[in-house]
């Protein structure tokens, strides 16, 4: 006992740097994502072909998070996360070099290199993140649930943040300047947390096998196909299909209403994701989890999983009364999307509480790595599904496959068992 006090706040410390400079990266990542969409939407992509920009993006991203557990258990979490502020700042860099005389063809292959090493750099610092709570959260009181709660919602919070800023630099300081600002922010993060890292942190584990990140707890296994359908829900309508819609209802062609439309994009795409953000911090407390038991939070998932299917299932009704761009659906849209989000939120708070409840500490980053590798599986599922069912059957096709989607997952949470989690 009293060896460990005054080991916390050292290791706190470290956890604060770390998440400190994950916002950072979120920031940059929330940006990006809105400049490269809506930067090639303007110049004449069609749906699919945007979906195809954010495709490597998601398959560097499960790569990158089956083996960065591996690699973070070998070589230790600070390297994981150096490494994904370095390459994050290198690839900004070379979004810099996009050439206008390109052709299409050129350029999607150009941009679907670089996102895919930003998809790296991604899943590299937020494995880094996200297995520092396991590590150094109390774990008496519910602590660990408020923990994990506090450090993703904040990221997502930030990361809405990003897409405001992204949506607007695109449309005062063009392109490349609004992406040389986010280099230059991120590196000086880089530099800070090179010279400055508080210890605390552990160190690597020289005999991790890559064998290891391949989990044989059921539950584990269960909750990661749960987060492959949660996550693919969500991006089948947020990647392309509604900010497209949105730009079609919102902008007249002219300089003047590309502007508007992309400040009014990303400002419901940032309220949408910080919304989401402050929902994940409260979550704790909206499940009043301090009082419940670890079965009784298990119990939830599923219930909350089919909560929020009704949802998309909902607006994908109301598109099929409504004309294309009729100002009341599109009120609806904004109104049951925001709703989404906050349902969204809850069922992703208990996703992420319950892995690290599940996982053991001396294989946290190789769990951790797992599941966030089938949730880019999801997101690389949605990314691929938001382009072609918005192309070929609209709104109506992308809301229903939503709703197929998160009833996937409630099947899956149903899956999950007490007595099978480990300590």
């Amino acid at each position: 006992m009293t060896k460990s006090a005054p080991d916390r706040p050292e290791g706190t410390s470290a956890y604060i740097a770390v998440t400190g400079a994950y916002w950072a990266f979120m920031l940059t990542d929330g940006a990006l994502r809105m400049l490269v969409l809506l930067h090639f939407h303007k110049l004449g992509f069609s749906p699919v072909q945007l979906a195809y920009l954010f495709v490597l993006y998601e398959i560097a991203g499960v790569v990158t998070n089956l083996s960065a557990g591996w690699i973070a258990a070998r070589f230790g979490l600070t390297s994981t996360l150096y490494a994904g502020l370095g390459l994050q700042v290198l690839a900004l860099l070379a979004l810099t070099q996009l050439d206008p005389a390109w052709t299409v063809g050129f350029s999607v292959i150009f941009v679907m290199l670089v996102q895919g090493a930003s998809g790296v750099a991604k899943d590299l610092a937020k494995m880094s993140s996200k297995s520092a709570v396991k590590l150094l959260a109390p774990q008496e009181g519910g602590a660990l649930f408020r923990w994990v709660a506090l450090l993703t919602g904040s990221k997502n919070a930030v990361k809405g943040i990003g897409f405001f800023l992204g949506a607007v630099l695109l449309g005062t300081v063009g392109f490349v300047w609004a992406v040389l600002v986010m280099t230059l922010m991120l590196a000086l993060i880089l530099l800070v947390v090179l010279f400055a890292m508080p210890p605390g942190l552990p160190a690597g584990r020289k005999t991790a096998k890559f064998s290891e990140v391949f989990s044989k707890s059921a539950n584990v296994n269960w909750l990661s196909v749960a987060r492959v359908f949660l996550f693919g829900a969500r991006d089948v309508w947020f990647v392309v299909g509604i900010p497209i819609y949105f730009y079609a209802v919102l902008s007249d062609g002219s300089e003047a209403g590309n502007r508007t439309a992309f400040f009014l994009i990303g400002s419901f795409m940032a309220v949408w994701i910080i919304l989401y953000g402050v929902v994940q911090t409260l979550a704790p407390r909206m499940l009043n989890a301090q009082m419940r038991s670890e079965t009784d939070l298990l119990s939830l998932a599923p219930v909350w999983a089919w909560r929020l299917a009704v949802i998309p299932g909902g607006l994908m009704a109301a598109t099929l009364f409504a004309q294309s761009g009729e100002t009341w659906l599109t009120g609806v849209l904004v109104a049951g999307l925001l709703v989404f989000g906050a349902v969204f939120a809850i069922n992703s708070s208990l996703h992420s509480y319950l892995i690290l409840s599940f996982t053991k500490s001396e294989r946290v980053t190789m769990d951790v790595g797992f599941y966030y590798m089938a949730n880019a599986a999801g997101r690389l599922m949605g990314t691929l599904l938001s382009g072609v069912t918005y192309q070929v059957g609209g709104l109506t096709a992308m809301l229903g496959t939503a709703c197929v989607m998160v009833a996937l997952a409630a099947v899956a949470s149903g899956k999950l068992e007490f007595e099978k989690t480990a300590a």
